[in-house]
């Protein structure tokens, strides 16, 4: 193998002679995903089951170390119970005390924590006893977050200062363009050495795959390699896109080192475990896959396997590993239209296309417990236990193009509880999309204002704004069904406001617009559709457009507060409070606000704030407040917060000697005010008096002292508040 010419085809990779001592044995795996699904009652511990069998494996096979591809963890943070789980068992598979027969030639400290003393390859320290070493690289779901004093983290850097993982392939990206035009991604090996086989392993954590694209074509991946690099067997570990979803969401097979002779790729959970050539490269590619189904696709269903590396000088040999702990998983499309020709099956009897598909699963249910029953026999063959039968993973896709009507898939699934892991996903139903001729839907990739290239790059990012750039996006896309605005409105608050669900809630709220608009009478083509949509989505988009403007006048007639408190809310009011408004909202632009305000009297029970109200309203009935703002009382700090006022109460439109008819209240400012009041007359008045209020003062009187005992002490406590208290107060 090493005497191949660059470019030419390289022979199948096989070691000749077996030679233990001068081989590396190393256990490859990828996308562990420990944690998908642990809440889950029947899938709960498959992840961690399946771990624990690539454990034992490396344990019986006697290899140097395991090597990990990324995806360890399925979640960026892991759970205790998680992380508790894997702990242990790289404690008690990793952990011993059998030799170390690889030597580490590269610097020990290579990327250790800092501001430690311990090395970072875990069995270069003498206070562990390590058997197996375990490498990692970090994939797209544990990668590295947050920006603390020991920088971004990620859950392989806590099992590397724990001692249990080394952790590889973690580099920092630059942050200025300047830095960048020199920095790249640089790449450092862990060199290790086993009699006379040298062995290089370059890690990549997940980055962005335009990023890891761009770096790539830009030749800005750096790769410090050994200086008689053709002598040694060079691995690259990488966890990114391999298939292609986009112009750049992938990267390329063909743009790696010449030098590199095997690459490890991760991230994709479809097993291409076989050794793959690569047109005019001299390396092969290995794709173990993931070693867990999080996904019902149909490159989860090929069967599930971990590799045994071993390693001679410059030959390889790889042999896959099946693993026998992950459930079964079969999957399969039909198509009623074909089974209809076929079969004669009656598109339009629901009950009979339930049973033809109740029949359809059960002969998967059958050839899913055919495959398990096969995979024991073989285990029983090879010495090893029996494996508990485990209930196996279905999915039936089913095309339901001229069906009129078809089954709920939830209530269909239930019928087979018991009988198999997924019964909420059992069934898909798609339609095939029906198309005008020459019709093709392209998203637009419109020229955006800060693509300017007569702008620098601190102008662009002075100019970056996200409304700005949802709106130009969003303008150039012929949207069907959405508006621009309130869809531009959405992702300004999710992305501003941190609000996760805006974009969800505006476009339920926007699908519910358009079903209520929409109502054919008799059936209608595909024109007379679209035509029915555009008229749908305008009304839509003029409705809301009508209710961003009337929340602007709603806005603009509460009257101006301070610059620091405009968009603030009373933390204590309740729907009851906010529906009844005010009735000063419509004149509070057309009355000037007075110079100087009449003061008002603190009081901290129902009858104290009546009759200063009252009194309030026979000395200035004319008076208009100050474009209705609520006056603020300065309350002792002892029995009542800061944050309590007052509102005054509108009695310019009503006679005094005429209450109104109380409103029925269900606040709890309200039930707080209407207590019965039965010892007193004068408590009585006090409380007829207080109907005519649209809002009341919470009462926060301690429970042990009575309401005429509280106003008493209140009153014995008054103080005047003009402007300038109420300002201070804010």
């Amino acid at each position: 193998m090493s005497d191949s010419e660059p470019g030419s085809p390289r022979p199948e990779p096989n070691i000749d002679a077996p030679d233990p001592s001068n081989t590396i044995r190393i256990l490859l795996a990828t996308d562990n995903h420990i944690g998908y699904m642990e809440r889950d009652p029947i899938r709960g511990q498959d992840s961690i089951n399946t771990f624990k069998e690539i454990l034992q494996l490396a344990v019986k096979n006697d290899v140097d170390f395991i090597l990990l591809a990324g995806d360890l963890f399925h979640e960026n943070k892991p759970s205790r119970e998680c992380l508790y789980q894997t702990l242990a068992l790289l404690r008690e598979y990793t952990l011993g005390e059998k030799p170390i027969q690889v030597e580490l030639l590269s610097d020990p400290d290579e990327g250790k924590a800092a501001g430690f003393s311990f090395p970072a390859i875990n069995y270069e320290d003498p206070n562990f006893n390590i058997s197996i070493p375990v490498f990692s690289i970090h994939g797209n779901h544990d990668d590295p977050q947050g920006a603390g004093s020991s920088g971004a983290l990620c859950a392989l850097d806590i099992l590397s200062v724990t001692g249990l993982l080394n952790y590889m392939g973690k580099f920092d990206l630059p942050i200025s363009d300047a830095e960048a035009a020199t920095t790249g991604i640089a790449v450092r090996p862990v060199l290790l050495q086993k009699g006379s086989s040298r062995l290089a392993m370059y890690g990549v954590g997940n980055v962005k795959d335009a990023r890891m694209h761009f770096e790539l074509r830009s030749n800005r991946v750096r790769m410090y390699m050994p200086k008689d690099k053709d002598k040694w067997f060079n691995i690259l570990l990488i966890h990114q896109n391999r298939v292609k979803h986009g112009p750049q969401e992938f990267v390329p097979e063909g743009m790696f080192d010449d030098s590199v002779d095997l690459v490890v790729w991760g991230h994709e959970h479809d097993c291409r475990i076989v050794p793959e050539p690569v047109a005019g490269k001299n390396y092969y590619i290995t794709q173990p896959g993931s070693s867990v189904a999080t996904s019902l696709a149909d490159g989860e269903a090929i069967e599930k396997h971990v590799a045994l590396l071993e390693i001679k000088g410059k030959d390889f040999k790889l042999t896959p590993l099946a693993l026998k702990t992950v459930r079964p998983f079969v999957i399969d499309e039909i198509n009623l239209g074909d089974v209809a020709e076929e079969e004669g099956l009656n598109l339009n009897d629901q009950m009979e296309i339930t049973k033809y598909l109740k029949a359809k699963v059960n002969s998967l249910i059958e050839e899913a417990e055919k495959q398990w029953e096969e995979r024991n026999a073989k285990a029983i063959e090879a010495g090893e236990e029996e494996l508990p039968k485990m209930l196996p993973l279905i999915r039936l896709k089913v095309d339901t193009t001229g069906v009129t009507e078809t089954s709920n898939p939830i209530r269909f699934g239930q019928e087979f509880q018991g009988r198999i892991a997924n019964p909420r996903d059992l069934l898909v139903f798609h339609r095939a999309k029906k198309m005008n001729k020459g019709a093709k839907v392209v998203v637009e990739q419109p020229e955006l204002s800060i693509d300017n290239p007569d702008l620098s790059i601190s102008e662009k990012l002075a100019k970056v704004r996200v409304a700005t750039l949802v709106k130009e996006y969003l303008s150039a896309q012929e949207l069907q069904l959405l508006g621009e605005n309130g869809m531009s409105d959405a992702i300004q608050m999710f992305v501003e406001k941190d609000d996760i669900h805006a974009i969800q809630t505006h476009v339920s709220r926007s699908l519910k617009t358009l079903l209520k608009n929409v109502h054919p009478e008799d059936e209608l083509d595909e024109d007379d559709l679209e035509e029915m949509l555009a008229k749908a989505r305008e009304q839509q988009e003029q409705e809301y457009e009508e209710e961003r403007e009337l929340l602007k006048t709603s806005k603009k007639g509460k009257g101006k507060a301070k610059d620091d408190d405009a968009d603030s809310e009373d933390s204590m009011m309740m729907d009851v409070d906010m529906r009844q408004g005010s009735d000063f909202d419509n004149d509070s632009e057309e009355a000037p606000p007075p110079k100087k305000r009449a003061p008002a009297k603190k009081a901290t029970t129902k009858s104290a704030a009546t009759k200063a109200t009252t009194s309030k309203a026979k000395s200035a009935p004319a008076k208009a407040p100050a474009r209705g703002r609520a006056k603020k009382v300065v309350t002792p700090p002892v029995h009542q917060s800061d944050d309590d006022e007052v509102i005054d109460l509108d009695d310019d439109d009503e006679p005094e000697e005429v209450a109104p008819k109380p409103a029925k209240r269900t606040n709890r400012a309200a039930v707080l005010s209407q207590q019965p009041a039965k010892k007193a007359p004068a408590k009585k008045k006090a409380t007829a008096a207080s109907t005519t209020a649209k809002q009341t003062q919470l009462n926060f009187t301690p429970a042990g002292r009575t309401s005429r005992a509280a106003a008493s002490k209140a009153r014995s406590k008054m103080v005047v508040s003009d402007d300038d208290d109420y300002d201070d107060d804010d």
